[in-house]
């Protein structure tokens, strides 16, 4: 099932791709990173960390670029697309960007946070908007991350350790008991039942 409009997912994944092509370098975070993990769900959105502010001067040439001071964000509009991009020692993330840029892989020729970095970077904007619809969305990615992309608990508990959320697992352990959108991640209830336990298992240990 789409959560978003099709047509304007496919628009964002386009403008995703073309940011790709120039050439600077960029980390995909936010929902299009977990829809590069899961397969399972496209944003409207584009979220993007750079690592260093020469890429981002790279950026002001080629973009219409504006500093969201209370976000702490620089933002881009292309047309319907709006596109959140994330910098060293400016931007408040869950986990810090200048750290982000040490837990990354490649996936479709995109740079893209590991997932036990995205889970944590999705709790963060779930805390941030939990009674929106796009608090919602976090928590289907947050619930699409348990299901598919292999969450190494044990590195999940260090990142939370070392940057002092702790607190982040009870909140996790409440979006996996109350979670009722299971359309949305593409299992059945027995199916769900199932991976709820084994999460819940993985987790205790």
């Amino acid at each position: 099932m789409e959560f978003w409009n099709s047509a304007l997912t496919e628009k964002s994944w386009n403008t995703l791709v073309q940011l790709r092509e120039k050439k600077f370098d960029f980390i995909v975070i936010g929902g299009w990173a977990a829809y590069l993990w899961t397969g399972l769900h496209k944003s409207k959105d584009i979220d993007i960390a750079i690592k260093n502010f020469e890429d981002l001067a790279l950026v002001k040439e080629k973009y219409n670029l504006i500093k969201n001071d209370h976000l702490k964000k620089y933002e881009i509009k292309i047309e319907e697309i709006d596109i959140d991009i994330y910098v060293p020692f400016f931007s408040k993330l869950a986990i810090p960007v200048e750290e982000i840029s040490k837990h990354t892989t490649k996936i479709q020729n995109f740079e893209i946070v590991k997932p036990e970095i995205l889970l944590i970077l999705k709790q963060g904007a779930e805390q941030d908007r939990e009674n929106s619809v796009k608090g919602e969305k976090d928590r289907i990615d947050i619930m699409a991350l348990l299901g598919y992309a292999n969450i190494n608990f044990k590195d999940y508990f260090k990142l939370l350790k070392e940057y002092k959320l702790e607190f982040f697992y009870e909140r996790l352990k409440k979006i996996i008991s109350n979670f009722k959108e299971i359309k949305y991640i593409n299992m059945n209830p027995r199916e769900f039942k199932l991976k709820k336990e084994e999460i819940i298992g993985k987790l205790k240990k």
